[in-house]
């Protein structure tokens, strides 16, 4: 139920709930299997090695331009070989064909991350946040008043005694003059 500014309480539309359940499962849908790639890119906690820049790709867009450094990426002991993966970060400037940098292999199949991790766990901890704050907002109140045993007619007023009879409130007479 909604409350408007005082006024009695109205239901939110199924359609709306719907929707926005929807949503809410997209966004985990989205967010949850990356929890784990995400937090070790975050950390850098993967295969070291270095890549080696072979092919600069852009994608301009009006206004701005995004490059990505595509290359190899061979393990320190040699023993994970990647070709064709991106540098996570990478830009126009940061390499030139044939550099070769430090770089972790976080079990992502075609990128790998600078030994400073990432800022990728942001975006999917936001996912991940609104995920599970819209079922919150939208069953939260239900659901708990399902589980305390009380229905939405019992719910604490002012003007309400605990089994939902309406008393006014007392009035008082003023002493006459």
């Amino acid at each position: 139920m909604v409350r408007r500014h005082g006024g009695p309480a109205r239901r939110r539309s199924p359609f709306f709930n719907t929707v926005l359940t929807l949503i809410a499962l997209f966004l985990l849908y989205l967010a949850v299997p990356n929890i784990g790639t995400v937090i070790r890119a975050a950390r850098a906690d993967g295969i070291g090695g270095r890549f080696t820049a072979r092919q600069l790709e852009c994608i301009q867009h009006p206004g701005h331009e995004s490059c990505t450094w595509t290359g190899d990426f061979r393990s320190s002991d040699g023993g994970v070989r990647k070709t064709g993966v991106a540098m996570y970060g990478s830009s126009r400037e940061s390499l030139r064909t044939g550099q070769e940098i430090l770089a972790v292999d976080v079990g992502r199949p075609h990128q790998v991350y600078g030994p400073g991790g990432s800022m990728e766990w942001v975006f999917t901890g936001v996912l991940l946040l609104i995920g599970v704050a819209i079922p919150v907002y939208l069953y939260g109140g239900p659901l708990r008043r399902a589980l305390t045993g009380r229905a939405a007619s019992d719910a604490p007023d002012a003007s309400r005694e605990p089994g939902g009879v309406d008393h006014p409130e007392p009035r008082t007479a003023e002493p006459v003059r």
